[in-house]
């Protein structure tokens, strides 16, 4: 039976136990350093109680330790990895191959995931991955679901993860430099000044501008909720929710609507799939995702090339759609459709100059508003969006879920008094086998006499009451005549909780609780010598892709074959670089790809992008690739 793994992101430790709580199998968070989001780091301590926690139902913690590492900064980052070992981390992200090295030479009882920012694209660069140690693959965001089914065919026992929610990046994660040769801000160093969400001049060779001051290559957010089943087909294991920098309602709300998504998946093929956690989650509350931080929803090249992948108005979130503006007055409007709105509402539109306009309600009034200013740009016929729903928010903002794991509890009589024997139910005992034996016991010696009324009733209340624990009873079984004697309620509360100390303290010393100690993925790797190291075409060309960044890296990759190794792009910047590849292109998002069936275009190529600063890229068009090269000049 293959386990499907809900994996959130994690801000801080609210947001990791809020995604735990909202139904998360696993949540991935950024330690002090070293991380790709730096504006997201955390100390050991946070990640040590956030480990406790998600270990109560199996889930895991990763923590992303996926930046490039220079050379000074190799022994800082070891005594971090070291620290993430002892205190029980499951797994660790990593893109530095230098760092591999090192951990790989230690033997640390971690899990080594290849970060995205490795940009893996193919079976040959998974299959090389887990000849270094990788136990899992996460995938480049831009595959179909027919790619990344022929990676899991040639490569069927490497976990792969794939993204299904959240912001989308321009280019193949790992190997954009933009924001490093812009802004002295190294994406691969945690510090993206997001680049790809600026406004651009589209301009041909001759200096005619095709588009003017638009966001051409901000993409809109990913969405495969719809698509979850088609993954798991296709051989995902893990689904990732993008949003490190997010906060606790947005978690909250989305990790909700996917863990549901993943259930109803579940019960429609029992026999093929199960959680990768266990858990029941009780919700109060709908999630829904147009309601949270979204640019509009695509899902990219799941399906193949897709036309309406990108937001070339804003690179803001336009949120809900709620209807069209109707009529206008000096100091409020109408909206035409079944919204309901509140004081405090933010509402957004495109306006005629293709910008994104925004206001606050100031009073709703049924379907008319009355803005704290009224918007320059509102006129009849708009798309009216909500970008904050201060009603939802509310509800995000209070108790949305809860998560208890569910206990079968067996009351009955000893000799000399009664016992309880707590147990986990028979699918969770199946499907995780480590927890089979796993059975809480207790006693109490009280002598036993014959009840004056009917005592069942109150056994099965005082035993139910397990609501200070992660435990709820699903089954009261009481044995025999074991409810004709009479027993105290102090002496069933106390039964209870001898026996549920007893169950916890026994999946505590389970290898369901701990953390993964194995070290054999070590131990098996080999050379990967037998298999070229030219990712894709450009590799070759430009050696700076490796993002090799210090010594252990250098070796690394000499002990590989690697024959014209070169130091990373953040060290040594080349002229005119490739800064950028894409697979989102301007050529077929505008409608003029011949391959297929767009228009021939007027145009004198190359084109560039350029900014209204000045500073111009040229587009290099590799059809034979389908993919978009960007070049500084």
């Amino acid at each position: 039976m293959k386990t499907l793994e809900l994996l959130a992101p994690a801000k801080d430790l609210e947001c990791g136990m809020a995604a735990i709580d909202s139904g998360a199998d696993a949540v991935y968070i950024g330690a002090s350093h070293f991380g790709a989001r730096a504006a997201a780091g955390n100390s050991t301590d946070d990640i040590a109680c956030l480990c406790d926690y998600a270990h109560q139902f199996g889930a895991k913690v990763h923590v992303t330790v996926n930046t490039i590492i220079y050379d000074k900064e190799l022994d800082e980052t070891m005594a971090l990895v070291r620290r993430l070992a002892a205190i029980g981390v499951d797994a660790l992200l990593v893109q530095d191959m230098g760092l591999l090295s090192l951990i790989r030479e230690e033997q640390l009882p971690i899990s080594l995931h290849a970060s995205t920012q490795c940009d893996t694209r193919t079976a040959d660069k998974v299959r090389w991955l887990q000849r270094q140690g990788f136990e899992r693959a996460v995938l480049a965001r831009e595959l179909s679901a027919e790619e990344i089914k022929d990676i899991h065919d040639a490569v069927p026992d490497m976990e792969l993860e794939v993204f299904v929610h959240g912001a989308l990046c321009v280019s193949y994660s790992g190997i954009c430099y933009a924001s490093q040769h812009c802004f002295g801000r190294s994406a691969n160093r945690g510090e993206c000044a997001q680049f790809c969400r600026l406004k651009f001049d589209l301009k041909d060779a001759d200096g005619r501008v095709i588009e003017h001051g638009r966001h051409l290559l901000s993409l809109k957010d990913m969405c495969q909720i719809d698509n979850l089943g088609a993954l798991a087909a296709a051989g995902a294991c893990a689904f990732k929710i993008e949003g490190r920098l997010k906060d606790a309602g947005y978690v909250k709300n989305v990790v909700s609507a996917y863990s549901q998504k993943l259930n109803e998946i579940i019960e429609q093929k029992p026999e093929e799939y199960c959680r990768e956690s266990i858990g029941k989650v009780r919700y109060f509350f709908t999630p829904s995702l147009r309601k949270t931080f979204n640019r509009g929803y695509t899902t990219y090249f799941l399906n193949g090339r897709q036309p309406d992948i990108f937001s070339p108005d804003t690179p803001k979130a336009l949120g809900e759609f709620v209807g069209h503006v109707k009529e206008v007055r000096r100091d409020s409007f109408n909206v035409a459709g079944t919204a309901a709105f509140a004081n405090g509402d933010g509402l957004c539109f495109i306006n005629a100059e293709h910008e994104l306009e925004g206001f606050r309600v100031n009073r709703a009034v049924g379907n008319r508003l009355y803005p704290f200013k009224m918007p320059h740009g509102i006129k009849a016929g708009v798309g009216l969006y909500r970008n904050n729903d201060q009603a939802f928010e509310k509800v995000l903002g209070g108790k949305t879920s809860e998560r208890r794991i569910p206990v079968v509890l067996t009351f009955g009589t000893t000799d000399g008094g009664f016992s309880l024997r707590a147990t986990l139910p028979e699918d969770i005992r199946e499907h995780f086998s480590m927890l089979a034996g796993c059975a809480g016991h207790a006693t109490a010696v009280f002598g036993h006499q014959e009840a004056r009324k009917p005592q069942r009733e109150n056994i099965e209340r005082q035993l139910a009451k397990l609501g200070t624990t992660i435990f709820e009873a699903e089954t009261i079984d009481i044995i025999g005549n074991a409810d004709r004697y009479f027993i105290p309620s102090s002496l069933l509360a106390e039964l209870r909780r001898s026996a549920i100390d007893d169950l916890k303290e026994k999946m505590q010393k389970s290898a369901f609780w701990k953390a993964q100690t194995d070290t054999s993925h070590y131990k098996e790797t080999s050379s990967g010598k037998d298999i070229s190291l030219t990712w894709q075409p450009e590799y070759s060309q430009f050696p700076y892709l490796y993002n090799i960044s210090n010594q252990e890296a250098v070796r690394f990759y000499e002990e590989e074959g690697g024959k014209d190794i070169r130091q990373a792009f953040e060290i040594k910047e080349p002229k005119e670089p490739l800064v950028m590849q894409c697979r989102h292109c301007l050529r077929y998002s505008l409608g003029y790809c011949v391959r297929r069936g767009g228009k021939r275009p007027q145009w004198h190529e190359p084109l560039s992008l350029q900014l209204p600063d000045g500073r111009r890229f040229r587009l290099e068009f590799k059809c034979d690739e389908c993919q978009m090269n960007i070049y500084a000049e």
